[in-house]
Parts: structure tokens; sequence; C-alpha cells
């Protein structure tokens, strides 16, 4: 396994890392077994930072993840959660200094730790940036202070939602950015970012290497925000690996961690068999004429986007429709 440096934290990531919300059933059924075998196997492959948030399942995740943690040396894992999001069902979303101090602790609680790496704002697109820079990041730095939570982080959909905060904010006071669906087969525009928070020295951490399911024999989940023509495009490059013979998944995964700015890239399983898939991936030379190949039949939906959060936080969208207008 590949280790890089995340920002200027001090801390070395491996380049796969594990993504932690599919302990929470979030995708499907899971069983604690299956969970806790799975967590392991990651350890093993040589994952070291793992991510989680207590959105994810009501919190089911972070307790599946405490009790696969019990009894792992706290120094063979470098831990991330979040506060602010709670459920983007329901739209729970409470990023004041009191629901920031008691999600910390409550975390620390189903996690079984005494303080965990990486704390992050979650989903900042549906935050008042005001109330983050204000009240929230604040919050987070007196923690910090304290010991509970060693870094501070943002993460969002949105490319344009970093940019909101690190400008406004004194160099340090966030270290990590989370980004999802942007560093992928079929969407790269995280790379048109990169300068600049490399600049502000922040550690990037990509997620979502398969589009949320876009890049796999199974397809985008109903649920998806994808319009059709990027859900066809994808389509066609799943069914181009098929007849090679090849996993797209494989590739997609190999795509997003080979980029040596991208500190780590997440990937959530709660499948051991998965995890051990995911890690061998990352592990063998890609195939360039398949990536080629791939890239190329993509170029028509190259960036084509979705977006979300409170109006002012959204993204422009690129589609077949407003690529061809002037």
């Amino acid at each position: 396994m590949l280790y890089r440096p995340l920002g200027q934290t001090g801390l070395n990531v491996s380049v796969l890392s594990f993504g932690a919300s599919s302990l929470g059933g979030v995708f499907h059924s899971v069983k604690l077994d299956d969970c806790i075998e799975t967590v392991h196997a990651a350890l093993d492959g040589g994952i070291n930072f793992i991510d989680v948030s207590p959105a994810y399942g009501g919190t089911r995740a972070e307790k599946v993840l405490g009790r696969a943690l019990e009894g792992v040396d706290r120094s063979r894992y470098i831990l991330a959660t979040k506060i602010g999001s709670y459920s983007e069902a329901r739209g729970d979303y409470d990023y004041s200094r009191a629901s920031t101090e008691r999600s910390v602790e409550h975390s620390l609680v189903r996690l079984g730790v005494d303080y965990v790496d990486l704390i992050q704002c979650h989903d900042i697109e549906f935050a008042d940036h005001d109330q983050l820079v204000d009240e929230t990041l604040p919050a987070l730095q007196r923690l910090k202070e304290q010991g509970l939570v060693r870094h501070i982080g943002i993460t969002g959909l949105p490319l344009k939602v970093f940019p909101s905060i690190l400008d406004r904010v004194e160099p340090g006071v966030v270290e990590t950015i989370l980004s999802f669906c942007h560093y992928e087969l079929n969407d790269t525009s995280l790379a048109e970012l990169l300068p600049y928070l490399q600049r502000k020295g922040i550690g990037i951490i990509n997620a979502s290497p398969t589009g949320m399911g876009l890049l796999t024999p199974q397809g985008a989940p109903a649920w998806h925000p994808a319009d059709e023509a990027l859900k066809e495009g994808c389509r066609k490059a799943v069914a181009h690996c098929q007849a090679r013979g090849a996993d797209i998944v494989k590739l997609a995964v190999q795509f997003s961690c080979a980029h040596p700015g991208i500190a780590t890239t997440l990937v959530g399983t709660a499948r051991p068999q998965n995890i051990r898939a995911n890690i061998a991936y990352v592990n063998e030379p890609i195939d360039e004429q398949l990536l080629d190949e791939v890239l190329e039949i993509l170029e028509p939906v190259h960036n084509f986007n979705f977006t979300r959060g409170l109006p002012e936080h959204r993204d422009p969208i690129l589609t077949k429709e407003t690529a061809t207008v002037p």
C-alpha cells in the first residue's frame, strides 16, 4: 500500500481508505460479523484511514465501527468523523456550537476512543457559512485545544463551497477537504481546484470513485441525481469493460488513487471480500490501453455533474444541454 501526506496535518494516509457509511446499513442490510471482518480486512491490507459520520445509519455506522475497533491498537488507524449533518433524509443539519460539542462527545463514546484524528463539518452546502466561520469552526478549535480532536476539515458535494470557507479563515484552521464524485473516470473537475488547495496547504480526500454507482455493472440507483445523458454515457463505459472481460470498478479505483495530488480515496463496503478486492486493485498496475478507451467513451459526458444544497452554494451544472450553449 502506498501512503501520502494529508496536507500539512503530519498524517500519512493510505491512498485507499475505508468509508464506513456502509456499516450503517445505508445501502443494504448488513451483518455485524461481516462489518467487523471488513474493518479488520481493511486494516490488515494496509488501509490506515477510516472515515465515518453520525449521519450514517442514524449513528449505527459509528457504533458498529466502534465494535470493530475494540482491541485494535490505536496507532494502527487514523480516524475521522463529522459534525453538522445527522440525517440527510430528514434534513437534519445543525452546526451550532452546542450541537457540535455534543456531537463530538457522543461520537467519542460510540467509537470507543479518547480522540479523533480528524473532525469534519459535514455537507457544508447545507450550512450557513457565516455560522461555520463564526461559531462552528471556533467550537472545533476549542475541542482541538482540549485534545478531543486533532485536525479539522470540511466536506461537501459542490466544489464552490471549499473556497467559500477557506478564503475566510486563517491558515491552519481548516486542514482538509473531503470531496466526492469529482475525481473519477467521468468527472475530474476536482483537479482544477488542486493548485488552489495545495497553495493553502490543504489535505485532499476524494470519495465515490464509482460516482455513487454510475461506474458499476449494477448502474446508478434509482435515487441517483445524475441526468440520463450522464447515466447512459457511464453505461456505455461499463458495457465496454464487460466486453473486454474487464472490471470497471477496478479501473475506477485505480484511476482515482493514481493522482499524486490527492492524498486518499475512500471506498465503502460492508463485505470483506469487496475491501480485499479493492486493496488488490491499488496494488496492481493500471491497464493504460483500457483506460484510454474508457476515457474516450466518457469524453462526451466528461465533467457532467449534479449539485445540491442551499441555492447560494450550488455549483453551475454542466449537462448535454448546457454544454452546447455558448
